[in-house]
């Protein structure tokens, strides 16, 4: 019989009791999710698994108990993880191809998921990247190059986003965000070509611009003008002797310069004319008798 009072028996025995305890007690962090496995297959609800609005202290973290030698946990990210393209060849509609780089941020929320069909984290990024790869293919294929560079490059990324979420859900992931980090024409004559074409397109609709803008100038001119003409009628049907003193004074206006068209600020015009001309007849009252 062995006896406990040899040193040596003793030692064993608490550096066996000890592994059966590592073995047996488990400390989960805040920041990790465990799913429990017994010969390979899961036992029981994850623990300590995310909730959305979940408060950090109040979640199921902690010391937990598990069957020594049997049951195996996996470690599941709470946090933030991220998935990465680089160099991704894209062709856009207008047939210019784009290398595009871009991230997505997702969250494990289904740890349990997760792990039968992906088993570690490492395989749910390998798995996340080639849907991510098609949603961005699928998304940038229906759009020009110029997109990419104005206000609707926020609705594109919403699109690979939402696409990416529903391929991604049989993993037990949330897309939390979809960024594309830039996406570049090759070096050389397609960069050059793509830069022409924008840089006509820019000017056919500046011109376009221009010719409306004149169009409606035009527009309103003659609009001003017949209400002008109007008024003139109007104002002759009341009174023909001061419409005839109006329009000789605005006949003076513009042949003596007084409007300020000449460089000088004076007249730029010298007229000689009998004081009894009848150009001048209002100077003398003779056009209101």
């Amino acid at each position: 019989m062995i006896s406990l009072r040899n040193p040596m028996v003793l030692g064993i025995a608490l550096l066996a009791l000890l592994i059966v305890l590592a073995s047996t007690f488990t400390i989960v962090p805040e920041t990790r999710q465990a799913v429990v496995l017994r010969f390979e297959q899961p036992v029981g609800r994850p623990i300590n698994g995310w909730a959305d609005g979940q408060q950090f202290g109040r979640t199921g973290a902690g010391l937990i108990a598990r069957i020594p030698f049997v049951d195996k946990i996996v470690w599941v990210d709470k946090r933030v993880l991220s998935v990465d393209l680089e160099d991704q060849q894209v062709l856009s509609t207008d047939q210019l191809r784009l290398q595009v780089d871009a991230f997505a941020r997702f969250r494990v929320v289904d740890p349990l998921k997760m792990v039968i069909t992906a088993r570690t984290e490492d395989g749910v990024i390998s798995a996340l990247r080639p849907l991510f790869s098609s949603s961005l293919r699928a998304e940038l294929g229906k759009r020009d190059f110029a997109v990419l560079l104005s206000p609707e490059r926020g609705a594109v990324m919403d699109n690979i986003q939402n696409r990416l979420q529903r391929l991604a859900s049989q993993y037990g992931v949330q897309i939390v965000d979809v960024r594309i980090k830039h996406a570049d024409l090759p070096d050389g004559t397609p960069l050059e070509s793509a830069l022409n074409r924008m840089r006509t397109a820019r000017q056919q609709q500046a011109l376009t611009i221009r010719a409306q803008g004149q169009r409606n100038a035009q527009i309103v001119r003659a609009d001003s003008d017949a209400q002008a003409s109007k008024i003139y009628a109007d104002s002759f049907g009341k009174d023909a002797d001061f419409y005839d003193f109006y329009r000789a004074m605005q006949s003076y206006r513009y042949t003596f310069g007084a409007d300020g068209s000449a460089e000088d600020g004076r007249g730029g015009t010298s007229i000689i004319l009998s004081p009894r001309n009848g150009y001048l007849r209002e100077f003398s009252g003779a056009g209101r008798d």
